[in-house]
């Protein structure tokens, strides 16, 4: 860290990269931290955690004893321990005998996207309720024919206000806050609906995994998905930056080019024409843009790609990596798969050998530069290099199982919850440590034995 803070005073590094380096250093040392402590108020397992988008201060958590609470991060409610360990209590609590509480577990809290004055709930109770903030109470609500496991609005969006819902039903469900009601119905998955996952790059494009196996995307202009992720369909490795394929087309475009006008004409090959006076290729060309053609319209919808799956079983657990173009699945099998959006193709990265729930949802983290992804692995929370599949970190805490990771990149904190009701925080290593280190490091070199 001190050799990125010289180089920063001498200018060898700019602005962005040398904050981009310190928030990787920080998040590859965390650890349980020792002065900052969430005060959960929740009587049953702890099932989400989300902080608002706008300012990364409150967290809202939803648990299985149909409660949900939200705590300031940034600002202890009291101290303990001589002032060194911060007390985080709820700011508020809607419990299970709210007038307008929900009846059954909550699996799902969110936050509105760009307010703290909203806030989102799914239950088991087959409702998704939109609360408001400052009074506590429901503004609008939602019925659907199963229970809710997951909720999403997009982070991105502009031109709409839409949730999309997952339950136990096969179909998925937009709601719409602004006018109170279900604006679509996706249909194309042949059971319940586990995850849900804007995108990151695009307020159109929702992505979706259920109990059958198979990772949808929607465009939610049209009707039908249009694609199906296929695991047997790969690419090995990562894609290349936009940087270097642009370098790669400029130079395969000069060296086509160096060739010259007669180079070219003398290497064209001669081409036969058919009765009507059209050439073969031309012909051969029409026929690949016609099929081309036919297969945009619903290739989801196609019997072969209707039929793929991304997993052996559930898929329980999506993220989008912050820059849009790559997608991290958890399956009830045990798997985690890292997928190129682009293409679709699942890109072979081994992740060692982890257990996962099988039986809920479990949510997914990834760090702010995608190099770090937070999986829960039953009791114990694991830290993946995301390209390598490598285990980075094992995070132990908890007691039982371990539901869901929430990564808040203001502090470079991370938050794990699970069936202990306990709302854990690892942070960083703190600064003030290593300098006392080496303060006592330097006081020992320069004492001496005079006496004052």
């Amino acid at each position: 860290m001190w050799k990125e803070i010289g180089d920063r005073e001498f200018g060898k590094l700019r602005t962005n990269l040398f904050r981009n380096r310190i928030k990787s250093a920080r998040i590859s040392s965390i650890q349980l931290s020792n002065y900052k402590d969430i005060i959960s108020p929740h009587r049953g397992s702890v099932n989400s955690l989300q902080v608002d988008l706008t300012e990364g201060r409150y967290l809202l958590s939803s648990a299985s004893d149909a409660s949900v609470a939200v705590y300031d991060v940034q600002r202890a409610t009291d101290y303990d321990g001589s002032g060194l360990i911060a007390k985080h209590k709820h700011i508020f609590l809607v419990e299970k005998q709210h007038e307008q509480g929900h009846k059954y577990a909550i699996s799902t809290a969110i936050w509105y996207p760009i307010d703290t004055g909203l806030f989102i709930t799914g239950s088991y109770d087959y409702y998704v309720n939109v609360w408001d903030t400052n009074t506590t109470q429901v503004v609008i609500n939602f019925k659907l024919p199963g229970k809710v496991y997951k909720t999403a609005m997009s982070p991105v969006a502009t031109s709409h206000m839409l949730i999309a819902a997952g339950s136990e039903d096969v179909q998925v469900r937009l709601c719409d806050i602004s006018s109170g009601a279900f604006a679509h119905t996706l249909s194309g998955h042949r059971d319940g609906v586990m995850s849900v996952e804007w995108s990151a790059s695009s307020e159109w494009v929702l992505v979706t995994g259920g109990c059958d196996g198979a990772i949808r995307f929607w465009d939610i202009r049209r009707a039908g998905c249009f694609r199906v992720l296929d695991q047997s369909h790969s690419q090995l490795g990562r894609r290349p930056t936009l940087l270097t394929r642009s370098t790669a087309n400029k130079s395969s475009t000069l060296k086509s080019s160096s060739g010259g006008p007669s180079s070219s004409a003398k290497g064209r090959p001669s081409q036969k024409k058919m009765g009507n006076g059209v050439s073969i290729k031309q012909s051969a060309i029409a026929r690949q843009v016609r099929g081309a053609g036919k297969q945009r319209l619903h290739p989801g919808m196609l019997s072969s790609q209707d039929r793929a799956t991304a997993h052996y079983g559930a898929v329980n657990g999506l993220k989008v990596t912050n820059d849009g173009m790559y997608l991290l699945s958890a399956g009830s099998d045990s798997r985690l798969r890292l997928w190129d959006i682009e293409s679709g193709c699942n890109t072979l990265v081994n992740y060692e050998t982890s257990r996962l729930q099988a039986t809920k949802a479990i949510q997914l983290a990834i760090s702010h530069d995608s190099t770090l992804a937070f999986v829960p692995c039953m009791s114990t929370t694991k830290a993946f290099d995301l390209w390598s599949g490598k285990t980075m970190m094992d995070l132990r805490g908890h007691y039982e199982n371990v539901n869901c990771c929430l990564y808040n990149s203001l502090d470079q904190e991370l938050y794990t919850s699970g069936n202990d009701r306990k709302i854990l925080v690892w942070s960083p290593r703190e600064v003030t440590t290593e300098l006392e280190e080496r303060d006592g490091q330097a006081f020992a070199i320069d004492q001496d034995n005079w006496s004052d």
